[in-house]
């Protein structure tokens, strides 16, 4: 499905990762994916502990660091320079992986291709000839985090809906994903399909189920999908 959508009714990346960091708990072991997802380092309230986990050995992440200030020796998953808070700790690449897939991580926030109905993820490949040739770490952490946040575009460039009733290309996790941040909505993944969490600017329900050709539903308003047993 293709259509052209007004800026109106999208929001920005920064102001989808403020969003994200508002639903992390506090106490949450989080881990950050590749790409958009890691700026949602940059709006944790710095009054609540959230310890942030990088799979390439890092425990107690910070945000990016300030220009000139760049530690060549600190990096997230991604390569990007970050900071490390005080108590934070480095270890070995196999013990972090330890980490992801034992179930120790609250959270993980990772992008997308696409995103089925019944919370299936493809985010590593397209299929398409030259891509990278296997799925890497977001597998692990895709299976074994208590709660998968997804941060994407509602629709590809060419206007396709990423959110789909079944996954056309190769998957990353089954069944695994908690919750989707769009820049046009917030869905809950849910037995019954996506649920509308909450939507952005002029977006409804009913206009965003002609965007993704799917059956939606409103969220019910104390719905909370973290695991933590508290309601937003």
């Amino acid at each position: 499905m293709t259509t052209d959508q007004p800026t109106a009714t999208r929001v920005s990346r920064d102001e989808l990762a403020a969003r994200i960091a508002a639903d992390i708990p506090e106490g949450s072991y989080v881990n950050l994916g590749i790409g958009a997802p890691t700026l949602v380092a940059d709006f944790l309230p710095d009054d609540l502990e959230i310890i942030l986990h990088t799979e390439n050995g890092m425990l107690g992440m910070g945000p990016k660091p300030a220009p000139g200030l760049v530690d060549p020796d600190l990096i997230n998953a991604g390569k990007q320079p970050v900071t490390a808070l005080s108590g934070a700790a480095y270890f070995h690449h196999a013990d972090s992986f330890g980490m992801m897939r034992g179930g120790h991580l609250d959270v993980c926030v990772l992008g997308a291709f696409q995103v089925s109905q019944d919370g299936d993820l493809a985010n590593w490949s397209t299929g398409a000839p030259g891509a990278i040739p296997a799925v890497g770490g977001a597998m692990d952490l895709a299976i074994g985090a208590k709660n998968v946040y997804v941060m994407t575009d509602l629709l590809t460039k060419t206007g396709e809906s990423k959110l789909v009733e079944q996954c056309t290309y190769p998957l990353t996790g089954v069944g695994c994903v908690t919750r989707v941040y769009t820049d046009h909505a917030i869905f809950d993944v849910t037995p019954d399909g996506f649920a509308v969490r909450e939507a952005f600017g002029d977006n409804t329900v009913e206009s965003l189920a002609e965007l993704t050709g799917l059956r939606l539903r409103e969220a019910a308003a104390s719905a909370s999908s973290t695991g933590q047993g508290t309601e937003d």
